[in-house]
Order: C-alpha cells, then structure tokens, then sequence
C-alpha cells in the first residue's frame, strides 16, 4: 500500500515539475517586455500612419509567421484593385488570418513586414502583451512629428486631437493612402527649428469598398482611452495564449468555402 502511495506522489511530482518547467519555457519564449524607449524605436515606422490600416497592422502583427506568404500573394495580385482584388481574395480561399487578407490591398506594407520579420514578430509579441504600452508609443511619436511641424492635416488624412490622443483619419473615408517617411527625420527636433519640407509622402490611393467587410473592413477604428482595436462594432483582444485560437468580433460572420481551413468569425 505504502509503495502504491509512492508511485503516486513520484507521478504527481513528475508531472507538476513538467507543468512549471512547460510554463516557465512559454514565459521565456515571450522574453522580457519592453521598455519605453524600445516601444518608441518599435512603432516608429507605424505610427504615423491611419488608424484604420494601424489597426489592422497591429492586428496582423500577430500572426507573423503568415506575412511571408501573403506579401508574395500581394506582389502577385498587385494589378488587382478594389472588388477585383476582394473577388480574387475570396476565388483562391486563402487560409491565412483575416487581420493579414485585411493588408492584401497594400503590398508595400505587407513587403515592410516581410522583409523584416523579425520586427514583426517583435510588434505582433509586443501587442499581444503590451497592447496599451503599444499603443501609448505610437502616441508618444505622434506628437513628437505633430510638434515638429511635420503631422499636420492635408489633402490626405485629418490630424484630430480629442483630449490627450491624436488620431490621424483618412481625410476621404475609404480611400487610405500609406505615409513613406524616415522615422529619424520626423521624430527629431528639425534643424534651426523649421520642419522639411516632404518629409513625408504619400502612396497611392488604396480604395476600401464594402467588399472588403468579411475582412474586418467595416469601419475600423482604435479607441485610444481604452487601448482597445474596434473591428465592425466589436473589440479585437486576443493575447499571447489565445493567439491561435482567437475569434474575431466581425460584425458580419462569414465561412471560407471548401478548403483546408474553415474558420467562423462571429459577433460577441
């Protein structure tokens, strides 16, 4: 009897140092959070541009390991625009997330993200466990560029300030164009206190039409009290645990057709 109740406790104490060594690889897989400054220097490329297409590169972030192949698709499809693109999106039922089909419309973005990898996962690690700070970055660099002359309304987005936040929205709503600009120039305190000109550029025009909505395309928005990304009227949230599993809140549910992956995504 004695013997048995060994057994069971070498088994119970086996397993549970399994658990924790299984944990504390996870915690260490995650590495260490980032500073303030690390954040800054994250988001630096990122942060100026739109928010809904912020939103949705912070979103695909998360899923880095599928940027590769959809920035070849993108590259592919580049002679492709607006229901044609999401025709052929839908035709080729692609099975990557829908926060990474939802950047097929800009292949300059997608390729940035591609030929950095290692950025990206960086971000996509850093927003799923540091949303906020994420988030407190960007603002940080926004108004470090608004303050130096260079994030200022125009043809393009309109620069609002509601309270502490700077938002920077399409001036024309579904036609998003992707700011180019180096982030060492646009972040500094301009030489003898006058702004360069040009600093920053502007791609072309990215039209967003309705059917472009099964990919979280319905008015994307971040609400930037809460830190939170809005996708079709619901909260985006996954973290780090929940990264592969997550079901996004899009407001209207749609089912890949027959293929390898069948993935609902519906309301809360």
């Amino acid at each position: 009897m004695s013997r048995h109740t060994i057994r069971q406790g070498s088994c119970c104490t086996g397993l549970c140092t399994a658990l924790l060594l299984f944990a504390s690889l996870t915690v260490s897989a995650q590495g260490p959070k980032l500073n303030k400054e690390q954040l800054d220097q994250l988001v630096a490329r990122i942060a100026l541009y739109p928010d809904p297409l912020l939103a949705q590169v912070l979103a695909a972030s998360t899923h880095w390991e599928q940027i590769p192949e959809a920035a070849a698709w993108a590259q592919q499809h580049s002679n492709l625009t607006g229901d044609a693109l999401a025709a052929a999106i839908q035709a080729d039922n692609l099975p990557w997330d829908p926060t990474v089909i939802a950047l097929l419309p800009f292949p300059s973005v997608l390729q940035m993200m591609a030929q950095d990898l290692a950025w990206t996962e960086q971000l996509g690690t850093a927003v799923l466990e540091q949303k906020a700070d994420v988030m407190e970055a960007v603002q940080r660099m926004r108004k470090k560029a608004r303050d130096y002359g260079y994030l200022q309304s125009n043809g393009y987005v309109n620069v609002v300030t509601e309270g502490n936040y700077i938002e920077v929205l399409p001036a024309e709503p579904n036609l998003i164009y992707v700011p180019v600009y180096d982030p060492v120039i646009v972040f500094a305190r301009p030489a003898g206190r006058l702004a360069i000109g040009a600093a920053i550029t502007w791609g072309p025009a990215i039209t967003i039409s309705t059917a472009f909505a099964p990919w979280g395309w319905l008015n994307p928005v971040i609400f930037w009290p809460r830190h939170e990304v809005i996708f079709d009227r619901g909260v985006w949230g996954p973290v780090w645990g929940t990264r592969s599993t997550y079901v996004h809140p899009y407001f209207h549910p749609w089912v890949h057709g027959p293929g390898p992956r069948v993935e609902r995504h519906v309301r809360r």
